[in-house]
């Protein structure tokens, strides 16, 4: 009877666990909470609150502390927002000046302290509405180690085709545009005139990323986290121009969990010296940490 007794408990303690686990999908190993729960994140204690549509904009309330005092914690300025769902596109920006564009809302944009940071979110624009789950934050800055595989990008060409075997993703390129610092875009003809590449520049990719859902979910487990992909060089704060604030300089590779594939179709840019940022990019993709907070969707 005693033995019985145990196995019981055993099953009963399996099953209690089996249930707290299955409780909330897994993400591609990124960290989740419901939208209004705290949970640490790069060294904050964070909360993400009141998903709500005003225009064509997605705003997100947040509210983070550091984990620890004293501990070190992601730089505020690092962090970047994007829209969780079976989206067309991905929609991202920084937490820091990504309200930037929206005049016409009664908002508190997110702004920083030491030991806070607090505020509204700003993710747009974005018509069609109806597939948004949630909001997810990352930083750049944050690379697991041991996971970056790097990829020439030069123009006129980008990303040739990568293979699958690199990272259990594939990357290629399905657009290529270039332009001075002026805005003056570049024909594949000016590889030959002497002066066209003098002074600052930058380059907008179009990338294709794809993959099987299955295993990039268990190479996500195996990594610690999503992949992001990284586009390089990009200059801090300001762009040269207003499409690359817009797209950035990466983008986290979070599908929406119930997909069976992994497709993503994203720009991002590469901007500074033009022919680094031209003849000389690097698009890379690279695990890091994620955290994700997800609306309950109606049955």
């Amino acid at each position: 009877m005693r033995i019985i007794a145990v196995l019981a408990a055993i099953v009963l303690a399996v099953a209690s666990c089996s249930g707290d686990s299955g409780s909330r999908e897994d993400v591609f190993s990124a960290a989740s909470a419901s939208m209004g729960e705290s949970m640490e994140f790069l060294g904050w204690n964070m909360s993400v609150a009141n998903l709500r549509f005003d225009a064509e904009y997605v705003l997100v309330d947040v509210d983070a502390a550091p984990a620890k005092a004293g501990e070190p914690h992601a730089n505020p300025e690092d962090l970047r927002f994007g829209l969780y769902g079976a989206l067309a596109h991905p929609i991202e920006a920084h937490g820091l000046g990504g309200c930037g564009d929206v005049t016409n809302l009664d908002i508190q944009p997110l702004s920083a302290t030491p030991d806070r940071l607090t505020g509204t979110v700003c993710l747009g624009p974005l018509r069609d509405q109806s597939q948004v789950r949630g909001v997810y934050a990352y930083s750049p800055k944050d690379r697991i180690a041991g996971t970056t595989v790097a990829y020439p990008a030069a123009f006129p060409v980008g990303v040739l085709p990568t293979n699958s075997g690199d990272t259990g993703l594939t990357l290629k390129t399905s657009s290529v545009d270039a332009f001075q610092a002026d805005g003056s875009q570049l024909a594949p003809t000016a590889l030959g005139e002497p002066t066209a590449f003098e002074g600052k520049g930058y380059m907008l990719l179009g990338l294709e990323v794809d993959g099987l859902a299955q295993q990039y979910r268990d190479d996500s487990a195996k990594r610690g986290g999503p992949m992001m992909v990284l586009a390089a060089p990009t200059i801090p704060g300001k762009g040269l121009s207003h499409a690359c604030d817009i797209y950035g300089a990466s983008v986290l590779v979070l599908p929406e969990a119930s997909r069976e594939g992994v497709q993503l179709r994203a720009s991002l840019c590469t901007e500074g010296e033009i022919n680094e940022a031209l003849l000389y990019a690097t698009v890379s993709l690279t695990a890091t940490h994620a955290a994700l907070w997800t609306e309950a969707v109606s049955q």
